[in-house]
């Protein structure tokens, strides 16, 4: 009886250290959920880049590692919607201030517009309307013909 009850105390803690350890491996992998998108997206920088083939230069961010683990994770945005004439009919453009002060018309930064493609096509917006949506975040540093925040999968929160 003595070395059945030693092999399951073995056993037992064996247990209990891999659930631990698999808990600290899975706190250091998975980020907490983001509820604010926008104040994600602030935290990065940009640098200038001059593009050949648009002999024009953009903003360029740069994503590092704190900015990186959140990618393909789920995020909530809540913002302006931006007419823009898209050939896809299920993307639009979400933007953290209204229209008069957005990044194409206003003075706001490349942080605070965002890419959002819907599941599902959307019902039709109106300029400037409040929606909030959660979708899997994409980031982009090298395709000027999309926003480098981009949300995958969206689904519509608040109309």
């Amino acid at each position: 009886m003595g070395r059945w009850f030693q092999r399951r105390v073995q056993m037992l803690w064996t247990g209990v250290l891999l659930c631990f350890s698999a808990g600290f491996v899975a706190l250091g992998q998975i980020p907490p959920p983001v509820t604010n998108g926008w104040a994600l997206f602030s935290q990065v920088k940009y640098t200038q880049r001059f593009f050949k083939e648009y002999n024009e230069s953009f903003l360029v961010p740069a994503f590092d590692a704190r900015i990186r683990q959140y990618e393909n994770q789920e995020v909530l945005l809540k913002g302006h919607y931006m007419p823009l004439d898209l050939e896809e009919k299920n993307v639009i453009i979400l933007s953290r201030f209204p229209y008069s002060a957005c990044f194409f018309c206003g003075g706001a930064g490349p942080e605070s517009v965002a890419e959002i493609h819907f599941r599902t096509k959307p019902p039709r917006f109106k300029t400037d309307q409040v929606l909030q949506v959660s979708g899997k975040l994409a980031l982009n540093a090298n395709d000027v013909n999309h926003m480098n925040f981009i949300l995958k999968d969206a689904e519509l929160i608040i109309p």
